[in-house]
């Protein structure tokens, strides 16, 4: 009898498994494939933000050989890099990019995401965060300066008094300007929430 009810409930585990798995993976690959993502090459259009523009006058020789010349192309690859540099540096983690609609977020970090800020190639997968022990920065986009974010990711502490941002050094050559990482970080940044503007 006791073999006859561990039979029944292997199979139903099982088949609950199996089940899950066609619905949490498959399902949102057959339902979700038909919505449009805009690719970096769309966001970007025609012309780089002005931060960008900027970036290049305040570090002429850090940004020509980084990227070059300030173009659409370098734009889009600087966005990339930096991407990719937040999510390997784990900042989602503590800078989440989505605003909640709980509690006090959208007073403090205006009003709450909508799904299409996040249907384009930067946002997937979207970095909602784990935590926030920093602010939200789905809206950083001119909040603060070129300059600013620079000398935050060198020093955090010195900007933000009581900061528990860890420095990123390695972000600066050793003359202390923003070498190719330093720059692409700023400019994915300074990017997130463009869109609003």
């Amino acid at each position: 009898m006791k073999e006859r009810f561990s039979f029944i409930f292997l199979t139903a585990g099982l088949g609950f498994f199996i089940t899950g798995f066609i619905f949490q993976v498959m399902g949102p690959m057959v339902f979700l494939r038909d919505i449009p993502m805009k690719s970096v090459e769309d966001l970007v259009r025609e012309d780089a933000d002005a931060e960008f523009y900027q970036l290049a006058e305040d570090y002429p020789e850090e940004f020509k050989k980084a990227f070059g010349e300030p173009t659409p192309v370098a734009y889009s690859q600087a966005l990339r890099i930096g991407r990719d540099i937040y999510i390997a540096e784990g900042c989602w983690h503590c800078h989440s990019q989505y605003v909640r609609p709980t509690a006090n977020e959208p007073a403090r970090y205006g009003a709450v995401s909508l799904a299409s800020e996040y249907q384009n190639e930067l946002q997937m997968p979207q970095m909602f965060g784990t935590r926030r022990v920093g602010p939200d920065l789905i809206r950083e986009a001119g909040v603060h300066s070129n300059d600013w974010h620079v000398a935050h990711f060198y020093d955090p502490v010195a900007i933000q008094p009581g900061s528990v941002m860890p420095s990123f050094s390695w972000f600066y050559d050793e003359k202390g300007r923003p070498n190719k990482k330093g720059l692409a970080i700023v400019s994915y940044v300074q990017w997130l929430g463009s869109w609003r503007r």
